[in-house]
């Protein structure tokens, strides 16, 4: 899911890297399943990053990451973020995973993947990934489509797909995001994130 962006500002030292971050929560609106919430905070400075999920790999479980930023890129710009983190609760295991993003105007890309083994679970794990595309057509305004294969969503689909909205007010990020909307598998989900 995409973590919000953070906010640019003044620091009293420029050459001393700030924290920044962000905290958002998912509701997941599901037709033939229960709706359940997700929630995910990030903190970096400088080329560090952490996260922190619940209920996003396994249901009541968490999980928490670290890993090291690479950006570059001037009309083009490129983020890559290896991450390595693990879950604990109801399921438990190393994650190994990857955070990536390109853009280029007003348009832009972003993936997140991982590798789940859950070692309270025999066999192998699964991967997981979330990706957009996306375009800006007012500073404000972000949409595009959106997909996602996951455990969590159990509806008979391997890759779940859709469509989005976010809109940007001040700090706040509000997204909706349709799944399968075309057939009697679709789902929504609703976000509302904070940047700091």
């Amino acid at each position: 899911m995409t973590t919000l962006p953070a906010i640019a500002g003044d620091a009293t030292d420029a050459s001393a890297p700030r924290f920044t971050g962000a905290i958002t929560g998912y509701y997941y609106l599901m037709q033939d399943q229960s709706d359940f919430g997700v929630g995910v905070a990030t903190l970096d400075r400088g080329r560090l990053h952490l996260e922190a999920r619940y209920n996003y790999e396994v249901h009541d479980s968490a999980s928490a990451f670290a890993g090291w930023k690479f950006s570059a890129g001037d009309a083009v710009t490129f983020e890559f973020t290896p991450i390595i983190g693990g879950m604990f609760g109801v399921a438990r295991g190393v994650v190994p995973g990857l955070e990536a993003s390109i853009a280029w105007r007003n348009f832009d890309a972003y993936i997140e993947a991982e590798y789940v083994h859950d070692l309270n679970q025999p066999g192998p794990g699964y991967y997981y990934a979330w990706s957009e595309v996306g375009w800006k057509p007012v500073e404000w305004l972000r949409m595009g489509f959106v997909g996602q294969r996951t455990r969590e969503v159990q509806n008979g689909r391997d890759v779940q797909r859709g469509v989005f909205a976010q809109a940007l007010v001040g700090a706040i990020t509000f997204s909706v995001y349709a799944f399968n909307p075309q057939n009697g598998s679709r789902y929504a989900i609703a976000s509302v994130g904070v940047r700091f």
